[in-house]
């Protein structure tokens, strides 16, 4: 029976009247030049006439467009200058005429409005029993498919019903700050994770900078160079990878009376040229207990790929920083909302394919191996496996809220549970989707794709904020008690363990060569009260038999070195009289009748059934 999803009423769509005043240059500088002129040839009453009638046009979509005007005239100060005018010599409604040309609207989401993550606002204040204030970040795309960072805030009440506050009129980018520090050693292994260090170039840029420095002070020693070298084309896109990944550094700040909607991070970085994606919000709780909030997000220039970091305390001052190690590269990072034993946990899917899990000391420097995780494993997620957030801690483990990909393309949400104390193990598993597109939601920019960055549980339910074939987003609940029991079916976590006659605990050899099958079989009987010893393969198995008394041997068939057939063969030519179950995904009534005649008691189909497992194993024991 399929789990129960409730879809909420509130939907995002793309709203194309939500604009930004972006700074333009038509053609490059030598046409900039041109404008520039023939501005400058408008008479005092004309250029004023025209200057009025533009903020007629424009001052009521934009917070202060007279501001916007003025710095993006300072953006073409130096091309004023290049056209033969005195730019500190111009009156103000010159200058703000000549910023008006150099400036376009941008429509930040008029294309798709998908995406989303969900966290606790950090203001609680003045709400109802039993509510809770959210703020969910979205991914927004206009023109060029270009994607910023939106968010909305609501609250969801005490029957797990949502509500969000009308978005702003206004939209605002923020005041960028580019002070940061940064650590050479650090700087020049980014370049050579994204292939992009030239020695030559960067040993006579870098060399004269200390262990750690500021980001002027690296554009000095760049200008430096460009005075006293000749630049070939080498050079200058090494020069340019410099640049590149320095900017990728910067904080910005939101004026105090913007409206959390009316916030928006638009690329500000070059390596964010062509977008910001995915961003997976977290509330981070640290070791003395004080709480900031974190996401993972995607930047990309149309070339390269960069993971980065944002911080914030209060969704007013963001700082935003790439994040750096051997392990940091492509898309889908999502940090865990607490250290694990000391230290931070991140899941990630550099293979593009499967889950994996990675820790480190430093939050944005991730140098050690990644262990995988979890594998396709159902129809439904034969293509590639990825996470849908950070996982949510629960009384039995952390929940992980997945995505999975199946035939023609089709993107699935699924959910396992990692061990509260272990999250390498992964101890239970859906067998099948918790949220798939419906007739509605497969239609738009990309069909039959359901995604979500980041779920939170709230009164007993699972909300789940997801995007809709990546063009709009809705949200779901599923009932908490109903999905732990799916996953752990008729699970009683107080039960006691299984004992025998003679040692006591019974123990059951588990032979295997998948370690995703392992740790969720094991997990399963563990639970249940059974004691398990793994084993990769038939050889290994034999070596565990020599140590063990083991009561039973569950055992896959296909192995390298020994497989099951060959295993339970050389146990019944030795005379040991152990029960042997095989545990297989190619299960035919020959292969079957084959089993069972070389002496096998039972044959278990993958993937593994908990409920199943459990009951055939009961059943052999008590007739044992």
């Amino acid at each position: 029976m399929a789990i129960t999803v409730n879809r909420k009423p509130v939907h995002f769509d793309p709203d194309p009247r939500r604009v930004i005043a972006r700074f333009f240059l038509p053609g490059g500088p030598e046409r900039g030049k041109k404008i520039i002129t023939r501005i400058m040839g408008l008479t005092e009453m004309d250029a004023l006439k025209t200057l009025n009638q533009t903020l007629r046009d424009f001052s009521d979509r934009h917070r202060n467009i007279t501001r916007i005007f003025m710095k993006h005239f300072d953006h073409v100060h130096h091309l004023v200058k290049g056209a033969g005018f005195d730019p500190d010599a111009l009156s103000r409604e010159r200058k703000l005429l000549i910023g008006s040309y150099f400036t376009h609207e941008y429509s930040i989401e008029a294309a798709a409005f998908f995406n989303p993550s969900m966290v606790e606002d950090p203001d609680q204040a003045n709400l109802q029993e039993g509510q809770t204030r959210v703020i969910v970040s979205f991914r927004a795309t206009g023109e060029g498919h270009i994607s910023s960072l939106v968010f909305r805030g609501g609250v969801i009440d005490k029957h797990n019903h949502l509500e969000f506050k009308p978005a702003g009129k206004l939209v605002d980018e923020a005041e960028t700050i580019q002070d940061h520090i940064y650590t050479k050693n650090s700087f020049l292994q980014k370049l050579d994770e994204m292939k992009l260090h030239d020695h030559d170039v960067t040993d006579q840029i870098m060399g004269k900078l200390g262990d750690h420095f500021l980001f002027r002070e690296l554009q000095h020693n760049v200008e430096d160079f460009v005075q006293k070298t000749e630049i070939t084309f080498s050079k200058e896109k090494a020069i340019q990878a410099l640049i590149w990944l320095a900017n990728s550094h910067y904080e910005i700040t939101f004026s105090l009376d913007t409206a959390i909607s009316e916030r928006v991070i638009f690329p500000i970085a070059d390596t964010e040229s062509n977008g910001i994606e995915d961003a997976r919000f977290v509330r981070f709780t640290d070791d003395d207990g004080s709480v900031k909030y974190y996401a993972t997000y995607t930047a990309y220039n149309g070339i390269a790929i960069l993971p980065k970091l944002i911080e914030t305390n209060d969704f007013y001052h963001f700082r935003v920083r790439p994040i750096f190690g051997k392990n940091a590269k492509n898309k889908g990072m999502a940090l865990f909302p607490r250290k694990i034993n000391g230290r931070y946990a991140m899941l990630s899917r550099q293979d593009g394919e499967n889950n994996f899990i990675m820790f480190s000391d430093v939050i944005n420097l991730w140098e050690e191996p990644a262990q995988l995780l979890q594998e396709p494993r159902f129809p439904w997620e034969f293509v590639q496996l990825g996470n849908s957030g950070s996982p949510i801690e629960t009384d039995h483990g952390w929940l992980l809220v997945t995505h999975g990909v199946g035939a023609m393309r089709r993107y699935s949400l699924g959910a396992v549970m990692l061990d509260s104390v272990d999250p390498t193990l992964v101890i239970g598993q859906l067998a099948e989707p918790i949220l798939m597109a419906n007739d509605k939601e497969r239609e738009g920019y990309v069909p039959n794709v359901v995604y979500s960055c980041g779920s939170i549980i709230h009164h007993n339910e699972l909300i789940i904020p997801y995007a809709m074939s990546d063009y709009s987003s809705g949200f779901a609940s599923i009932p908490l008690e109903e999905l732990f029991e799916k996953m752990f079916p008729g699970q009683n976590k107080s039960v006691k363990p299984v004992m025998n006659k003679k040692e006591g605990l019974i123990r059951i050899l588990l032979v295997d060569d998948d370690p995703i099958e392992q740790k969720i079989i094991s997990a399963i009987l563990e639970r249940d009260g059974y004691e398990i010893v793994v084993a990769p393969d038939g050889l290994q198995a034999l070596v565990e038999l020599g140590k063990h008394h083991i009561d039973l041997v569950l055992s896959d068939i296909e192995m390298p070195n020994l497989t099951g057939y060959q295993l339970l063969e050389f146990l019944k030519s030795k005379k040991v009289n152990i029960p042997v179950v095989f545990l297989t995904g190619h299960v035919s009534p020959e292969d079957e009748i084959k089993g069972l005649k070389m002496g096998a008691v039972e044959y278990l189909k993958k993937p593994v059934q908990p409920d199943l497992l459990k009951i055939k194993l009961k059943n052999l024991f008590n007739n044992h």
